[in-house]
């Protein structure tokens, strides 16, 4: 008889989760509130109901009579699925520590009530704009504003004058749930800003998959265009963040379940473990992993959620130099095609187009602009450090300024 497992959410970026699901022999019911997404079509079943309801998604799930549940590539719904799981008697984590994990506030928090490496800060709410300037003023500059609650980089703002607070402050605003804003200091980096996807299995990190952050520098320092390996930072650095963050989970009870990180080395040598989330990673970081690796991380991910053994999840080498890569516009505009290198073509092994000729496409100041994602092999880590670092010489998205009426 199949397993049911319930996927929250079916954009391009969760349709891996999707079709590991389907292989694996599945009944797959796909569950947002957009209809049009491209995984739903995956699926066996699509319902219209919000991730973030917790009581909707409950009663379908119930309905449903599932075996598992899944927020794959989304913070926004992990809580959801925990909450979902712990109330049917599922496999989760518990739901007191993916909310912690989910929000920024909490997590921040957390890490310092467990006296935990972590940039000084504090959160904010709508209403209290006068008290978060007046703290603001007590950090030195640069200070970083961002939603407790979103992800991809939304409404994260690095401000470098106090000028610019109060529109940094609105745009964090605009992308958090909850009108909650967290206020922090910026911690200067060493090398590459590190990302990547884990997986725990037995309390325990079975898999820890080390990617640098590449950015273009023309539109966005902080949200990641593309996540490469192998990475080039030191191991023990790599060795003290995955010792820093089994601590964590040991603190937080996780015992299950793929997630992803984000930490730098700052100017004191020292690693600050910046975000984890109870989730794969989006911007096809599994897709990559799975390329570079031969280890399916999505695989594993509904496995895990459907309560069956993952004993025999290994580090496997990295064999291909891979990198993820979210395609996109330097600036705003209407999008009138790409064109791609040749010798840049015969290496890419994935590759998906949000927009059409004629579509209106803004600058990629965070990962709701992307209008496209490719993952791309390379044949050393030199070419894909180059390459990746100058991708705009490579991949040439068009844009033509929208025509003014005088």
């Amino acid at each position: 008889m199949k397993k049911t497992v319930m996927l929250l959410g079916g954009n391009y970026f969760q349709m891996t989760a999707t079709l590991a699901a389907k292989a694996l022999g599945c009944y797959v019911i796909s569950v947002d509130y957009l209809p049009d997404n491209p995984a739903h079509k995956y699926a066996d079943e699509y319902h219209n109901v919000s991730t973030i309801d917790k009581e909707a998604v409950l009663k379908l799930a119930r309905e449903k009579n599932i075996d598992g549940i899944v927020s794959y590539a989304s913070d926004i719904s992990a809580p959801t699925a925990a909450y979902v799981a712990e109330k049917m008697g599922l496999p989760t984590n518990p739901y007191e520590s993916v909310m912690i994990l989910t929000h920024k506030d909490l997590f921040r928090k957390f890490m310092k009530e467990n006296k935990l490496r972590m940039p000084e800060g504090s959160s904010f709410t709508r209403d209290q704009r006068e008290e978060a300037r007046s703290f603001f003023g007590t950090l030195r500059l640069p200070v970083m504003v961002k939603p407790i609650d979103s992800s991809g980089s939304k409404g994260v703002v690095k401000v470098t004058d106090p000028s610019q607070f109060d529109a940094a402050y609105e745009e964090a605003l605009s992308y958090s749930i909850e009108k909650h804003v967290i206020v922090e200091e910026f911690i200067e980096k060493t090398g590459y800003q590190i990302d990547g996807d884990g997986f725990i299995v037995d309390g325990k990190i079975a898999f820890f998959g080390v990617m640098d952050q590449r950015h273009d520098a023309s539109c966005s320092m902080h949200t990641p265009a593309g996540l490469s390996c192998p990475s080039v930072q030191k191991q023990e650095y790599q060795d003290k963040a995955r010792a820093q963050i089994q601590h964590i989970f040991d603190l937080l009870h996780m015992k299950m379940g793929a997630f992803n990180f984000e930490y730098i080395i700052g100017q004191d040598k020292e690693v600050y473990i910046l975000e984890i989330g109870p989730r794969n990673g989006g911007n096809l970081i599994t897709d990559a992993i799975k390329v570079a690796r031969d280890v399916d991380l999505a695989e594993y991910t509904i496995k895990i959620a459907l309560g069956e053994d993952c004993s025999d999840l290994q580090e496997k080498p990295i064999h291909t130099c891979t990198s993820s890569y979210i395609v996109h516009a330097t600036k705003d505009g209407i999008y009138r095609g790409i064109e791609i290198d040749e010798k840049l073509r015969k290496h890419i092994v994935q590759e998906a187009l949000f927009v059409k000729p004629g579509d209106t496409v803004q600058k990629f100041r965070n990962a709701a602009f992307g209008i496209g994602a490719m993952v791309i092999t390379f044949d050393s880590v030199e070419e894909m450090s180059e390459k990746v670092d100058h991708m705009n010489d490579y991949i040439k998205v068009i844009v033509e300024e929208p025509k003014t009426v005088s």
